[in-house]
């Protein structure tokens, strides 16, 4: 399950309190990523990832669950996790960690990231982590990911004995070795996520979109409220890229209080559009980590939600289509 990323937008517009609006275009400042000239990073950078309420995750359909963002060298990244991954010719469930670079970090075409790093399990009792070692040239969309890594059987991780888990916490995380590229930011910064227990039960959004057909560029819904958090949703009626065929939908958290910064959300997320008479509807649904900071969050979705085709064919009723947000936090976080 492939879960894209989307910037977050300034504050304007975020007073309307409508629950039936039309969805309003919005062009962002731009944004731009500062580059520095070529180097090596010999420090090593490392990223922990703890989950609490581990086995409620095991119980969770195939699929990937990514965590928060962390930065190494001006780069953003994320970890992805499936705890129900499979060896060819082996049937038994296997723990997969994978490193992507984040399209946030906006690297041209010509710019390749080589990094050398370790994927890690952490065994919290004995000290034994298990880990595997690799390289990767990241540099296009179908190389920002660098390949599943089947750590080890499930089985083996849920076994009393292996250390793994303990009080229902397990301990996942990546540690880079060396990082060049050809341009970087030199600085690069060590992050530590500690996770902390917090559900909510699941709460759903809709938002009403009158006339989709006039619709330009970015669009934006109202903030609403879901587990005590702010939200608000984005769409690309005619693609993040804007070329016509997809439209591209994202789940933002909203800027949060003081006493939110600096802290994540783990959720469950089902995005869906569908039309007002029959409910015909498209879902994507995925799991990832929201992170509060003091400016505008990231987002999470899809940039090929749907095709604008089956948009016009299947979900307008009228001129008008709704989406829904299908929300549940499963978790929170803290940013050390």
């Amino acid at each position: 399950m492939e879960i894209a990323i989307n910037k977050g937008r300034s504050n304007q517009g975020k007073n309307q309190k409508s629950s039936k609006v039309a969805a309003v275009p919005f062009a962002p400042a731009a944004q731009t990523v500062a580059a520095a000239a070529s180097g090596k990073m010999e420090e090593k950078s490392s990223f922990k990832w703890r989950i609490d309420g581990f086995t409620s995750l095991l119980d969770k359909p195939k699929g990937w669950t990514n965590s928060g963002y962390f930065e190494i060298k001006g780069l953003k990244w994320y970890l992805q996790l499936n705890l129900k991954d499979q060896k060819r010719g082996d049937k038994r469930d296997y723990v997969s960690l994978m490193l992507v670079l984040s399209k946030t970090s906006d690297l041209k075409s010509d710019i390749v990231v080589e990094a050398s790093f370790k994927l890690l399990i952490f065994d919290q009792a004995y000290g034994k982590h298990r880990e595997h070692e690799f390289s990767h040239h990241f540099q296009t969309e179908e190389s920002r990911r660098s390949g599943a890594s089947c750590m080890i059987p499930v089985e083996t991780l849920k076994e009393a004995s292996s250390g793994f888990i303990i009080g229902d916490s397990c301990v996942f995380g990546v540690e880079l070795i060396k990082l060049t590229t050809a341009k970087a930011n030199h600085s690069s910064e060590r992050v530590h996520v500690q996770k902390t227990n917090g559900f909510s039960a699941r709460e759903a959004y809709t938002w009403v979109i009158d006339d989709f057909l006039a619709l330009k560029g970015r669009c934006y819904s109202p903030e609403f409220q879901i587990g005590g958090r702010k939200w608000y949703l984005t769409m690309y009626p005619s693609g993040i890229d804007d070329n016509g065929e997809f439209l591209s939908l994202y789940l933002h958290m909203a800027k949060p209080d003081a006493s939110l910064q600096s802290s994540g959300v783990p959720v469950e997320l089902s995005l869906s559009i569908k039309d007002q008479v029959t409910s015909n509807r498209n879902t994507r649904t995925g799991r990832c980590q929201f992170v509060a900071t003091e400016a505008e969050g990231d987002g999470w979705g899809w940039a090929k939600f749907v095709e604008v085709k089956s948009v016009k064919d299947w979900y307008l009723v009228k001129g008008s289509c709704l989406i829904e947000a299908d929300v549940a936090i499963v978790g929170s976080s803290k940013m050390d």
